[in-house]
């Protein structure tokens, strides 16, 4: 779907979708149970639903009640049995795949896993390192990643700085064994604020973990004593604050939108979005080191991209490579195309800022946040924005292009 985006103000209240990261979390413990849990505020998206749908071949059943989805455990009628190994299909979610992959090991034993996009490329070494060391199987070919084998408790020890989202993998595991583990991270274990929301989920489902090493440090890890029993819940959703960071972005570019809904105190890393924008209105130079935030990039960049004669600096964000798209890559080609003065660098992105962008051509890149950062750089521009690409923020946002409608987003389907 290509959108023509005519330069509009926009003006009005949001509450952003419920965190997709919170949301994964809450299914993955709720179908570790052994009853009915219930999840409420739990918005469709393509990642949520691909982590139910693998769930459900590990065992889990879901079911809605009104604005709720019940979650029928796993472990309800005693211990899953299987004739043949598990097909989890993750679509493009990163979060469901590395999640998973201890959990179906624990759960199956065996799995086989594939994907959509650019899922399967996306790195997984950590897992490839760790677990073969461990006698379990893990290979991958033709973009389907086989495991099989015993997760046995014990010492476990990768590096904490490609992904928070392997060790969240290992911690949802790890309780199941039948001793305690050791899970430790070999450098600075970054994305900590994604792990406070797995200890949330792990936390409200009545498992308990334990640290034991000081954060921030190499060697920081983490005590799981097993086995753990998962035990039913009730559970709300709260807003996304990653999501929220798009509507902070077109605040602080004029844009008369305010938030509704926010949880202020919220254990999510991406809370940080909200003294960030404070920073980017004053006068002063910036450098925001984005590697416990890297999914706050597209909206910190376009709001740099308009502090005229500033430089802001967003460092740290080697991830950001092997997203849905090359992130680093993808914000400062769109930006430019529109009048931005973005330098990319290997692991940061320099910008400096100009008055207004103008009008043009921009690709989505099959990129839910560039799609969004692209709608509020859109509202600054001197002529229309033709974006190509735009239904892909069905991965996380499916109603993102009403909510910009009903905020005063002019908008139109071009022709084909």
């Amino acid at each position: 779907m290509n959108l023509i985006l005519t330069p509009a103000q926009l003006s009005g209240t949001v509450t952003p979708p419920p965190s997709k990261s919170f949301a994964h979390r809450l299914l993955i413990a709720a179908a570790l149970t052994d009853g009915e849990s219930c999840i409420g505020n739990l918005a469709p998206s393509q990642d949520v639903e691909a982590t139910i749908r693998c769930m459900e071949a590990l065992g889990a059943r879901f079911s809605r009640r009104g604005g709720d989805l019940l979650v029928r455990g796993l472990f309800t009628d005693g211990a899953p049995h299987f004739s043949e190994p598990p097909r989890l299909d993750c679509g493009e979610s990163g979060s469901t795949l590395r999640f998973l992959v201890p959990v179906a090991l624990a759960v199956a034993g065996e799995a086989e896993f594939t994907g959509h996009g650019r899922l399967m490329e996306r790195p997984m070494l950590p897992y490839a390192e760790l677990f073969p060391a461990k006698g379990i199987r893990f290979e991958q070919r033709n973009s389907v990643l086989r495991v099989k084998g015993e997760l046995k408790p014990g010492d476990y020890a990768l590096p904490g700085n490609v992904s928070s989202q392997f060790f969240t993998g290992l911690l949802f595991a790890l309780p199941l064994l039948d001793g305690g583990s050791r899970l430790v991270s070999t450098t600075r274990l970054e994305s900590s604020g994604y792990l406070d929301m797995t200890f949330d989920a792990l936390y409200g489902a009545g498992v308990t973990v334990f640290a034991c090493r000081s954060p921030g440090e190499a060697g920081e890890g983490f005590s799981v004593p097993g086995p753990q029993r998962y035990v039913p819940f009730h559970r709300v959703v709260e807003a996304d604050w990653s999501q929220a960071g798009f509507f902070c972005a077109a605040a602080g570019l004029g844009n008369d939108v305010r938030l509704s809904g926010m949880n202020e105190d919220s254990c999510q890393g991406d809370l940080a979005v909200r003294d960030w924008s404070e920073e980017l209105r004053g006068g002063d130079d910036l450098s925001i080191d984005v590697s416990d935030i890297p999914d706050l990039v597209p909206p910190l960049a376009v709001f740099a991209a308009l502090r005229e004669g500033r430089v802001t600096t967003l460092a740290g964000a080697a991830r950001l490579r092997m997203k849905e798209s090359d992130r680093l890559a993808s914000v400062s080609r769109e930006l430019n195309a529109l009048g931005a003065r973005v330098e990319e660098g290997k692991d940061f992105l320099t910008i400096r800022g100009v008055a207004s962008l103008h009008g043009g051509t921009a690709e989505c890149h099959n990129d839910h946040r560039i799609a969004m950062m692209l709608a509020v750089a859109a509202t600054r521009a001197d002529g229309p924005v033709l974006l190509r690409g735009a239904e892909c923020v069905a991965k996380s946002y499916p109603d993102f292009w009403d909510v910009y409608r009903s905020l005063g987003g002019r908008i139109r389907e071009a022709d084909a």
